[in-house]
């Protein structure tokens, strides 16, 4: 009877509530003398959550109940093609084609695509075997808590959440920019100047902040009804794609694919780092697996189907504007709209024009689904207060999380100029790129206290050698050393330790669906990766040291603390539950 009514009066709460005790349920928190206790067990705490492992079980589970209500199961494959559609494809292909092509690869840059999208795919099928597996809305902040243990996936989750929200912002700016000089050849035709604030901080855009607010209110309304939005959105932006691809070809020109590599292999790489970022977004869409009907099917239908398709479209697009017009005569700012104007086809760079902007509005949408989908799995995980991870009950969408990115991105995007939000490089989106990679090969050879010990030195080892190798080809590269015998060494180690991984034998076999090739296709992502975050430069190096060194303060003062309590508490809940 008493076990009813607290479950009557759990469900009768109110959704908007805002005591402590939402924000810090913990028994670390109750007073200042038990915060104060749980401060002086810092260090013994911080061992014992270091490397301390999650479960497939702890995340589908027990950590959902923190929401209280369900997320509605309404995506199908179908939708999460066209919502990685809209993800993927913003306005970077019209942007960064015509910049690299004319500076860097010139007619290859239809190699740089290839090359990028074949390491975003092998990203894709990493994500896609845990997704399918792990079907819950925290995407890799899950998979790698499970597998690489709560530090590794707070910090990595910590600076790819800072990334998305900074990068929100940037879409927020870019569409005020693009539409003001739609209507006015002026980017800064809505921004209010204010000469009292640093330069780089006195250009308020309130047009930024109303496009996030929308966007952002569109994801909180319901999950389906910004899958529609996003279909049609992106369908319309697929027939001008489409446009573009089959007029192009037919006033293409093979004489202007000479000479193909006029700035060497060198500049095809060099492209290739850059042109990545018009593949990231995939990792929002792998988030909505929780709200996905059969993730088993949808999820590698819907995840492998649009970046296959993605890929093949960005390196038709790059062949045609490579085709149409000498890479030295490409216009880098607008290179798409002026290359059709130069053709007698001024009506079309307005196509195109509508096409970017919608790009960056579904980019928008989705971003907001997947963000706020990410912080949620955060919060429920108490790393942040756990108020965050509540699921309204009519929406069954987690509007406390999206109330947070938004405010934050907001504020962000208010403020920060272009320039600004573009020296924070998405060094995270490799990085745990990468992490995913590592996480599934330890899916895949190490279980706990089944493994043996020598099984699992042998493991370390091995992966030691393809990630030290990984890094030696990129110091190589990045240090303009091009003699063969660096590489010939870096590449003979990193194939003997893939080798060697693939000789041990493997403790799990994917139930569901399972990427092909294991090891040698998660350790190929490994070394592209690592390669592509080498060609970043050091202020995105040292972005992501202070990012992370300010996230581990924070962790050391309250996550931690939080985590500890939850997983302990749960540690009597389940021996209480066995004894009885």
């Amino acid at each position: 009877m008493d076990e009813a009514q607290a479950t009557s009066s759990k469900t009768m709460r109110s959704y908007w509530r805002w005591t402590k005790k939402d924000f810090f349920p913990e028994t670390s928190f109750e007073t200042m003398s038990s915060y104060k206790t749980a401060l002086s067990q810092t260090c013994p705490r911080l061992t014992d959550r270091l490397l301390a492992r999650s479960s497939s079980t702890n995340e589908l589970v027990t950590l959902q109940k923190v929401s209280e209500n369900p997320m509605q199961k309404c995506l199908t494959w179908w939708d999460l093609i066209w919502l990685s559609f809209g993800s993927v494809v913003g306005s970077g292909i019209f942007v960064i084609t015509g910049q690299e092509a004319h500076d860097d690869a010139g007619p290859a840059i239809v190699l740089s695509y290839a090359i990028s999208g074949l390491s975003a795919l092998l990203s894709v099928f990493c994500y896609t075997e845990f997704a399918a597996e792990i079907p819950v809305a925290g995407g890799s902040f899950s998979y790698l808590r499970i597998e690489l243990g709560d530090f590794i996936a707070f910090i990595a989750a910590g600076n790819i959440l800072l990334e998305a929200l900074v990068g929100a912002a940037g879409l927020g700016r870019s569409w005020s920019s693009y539409f003001a000089s739609m209507i006015k050849s002026d980017p800064d035709f809505f921004r209010i100047r204010v000469n009292s604030l640093r330069e780089g901080f006195n250009l308020l855009d309130p047009i930024a902040v109303v496009v996030l607010l929308v966007a952002n209110g569109i994801a909180m309304s319901g999950t389906k009804r910004t899958s529609w939005l996003n279909w049609i959105a992106s369908l319309l932006s697929g027939m001008v794609i489409v446009f573009v691809i089959i007029f192009g070809f037919i006033h293409a020109k093979t004489s202007n694919l000479e000479p193909f590599f006029p700035y060497g292999v060198e500049g095809v790489f060099r492209a290739a780092a850059v042109v990545y970022w018009s593949y990231t977004g995939f990792d929002m869409v792998a988030n909505m697996a929780e709200e996905t009907k059969k993730p088993s099917r949808d999820i590698p239908i819907g995840l492998v189907g649009s970046m296959s398709g993605i890929t093949v479209v960005y390196c038709l697009m790059a062949l045609v504007l490579t085709m149409m017009v000498k890479y030295t005569e490409i216009d880098v700012n607008a290179a798409y709209s002026v290359v059709f104007e130069q053709i007698g086809m001024k009506w079309a760079k307005y196509l195109v024009s509508i096409c970017a902007l919608k790009g960056m509005t579904t980019s928008l949408l989705v971003g907001s689904l997947g963000q706020a989908r990410y912080t949620t799995q955060i919060a429920r995980a108490h790393m942040i207060p756990p108020i965050f991870a509540l699921v309204h009950p009519k929406t069954g969408t987690p509007v406390n999380a999206t109330l947070l990115v938004t405010i934050i991105s907001a504020i962000i995007a208010f403020f920060s100029s272009l320039d600004v939000l573009s020296s924070v490089l998405s060094f995270s989106t490799l990085f745990i790129f990468m992490l995913i990679a590592v996480a599934l090969l330890v899916r895949r050879c190490y279980v706990k206290e089944v493994t043996p010990r020598n099984d699992l030195i042998k493991f370390l080892m091995c992966l030691f050698i393809i990630i030290g190798s990984s890094i030696g080809v990129s110091a190589l590269w990045n240090s303009n050393e091009r003699g063969w015998i660096g590489y010939t060494v870096a590449g003979l180690l990193w194939f003997l330790g893939t080798l060697g991984m693939a000789f041990l034998s493997k403790q799990r076999v994917p139930k569901v669906w399972g990427v092909p090739l294991v090891p040698w296709l998660p350790s190929l992502s490994v070394v592209m990766n690592l390669f592509l975050v080498g060609s970043l430069g050091f202020k995105a190096f040292l972005r992501f040291i202070i990012c992370s060194a300010v996230m581990i303060v924070y962790y050391l003062l309250f996550g931690l603390h939080a985590t500890y309590d939850v997983a302990h508490q749960n540690e009597e809940v389940s021996k209480f539950e066995e004894g009885t």
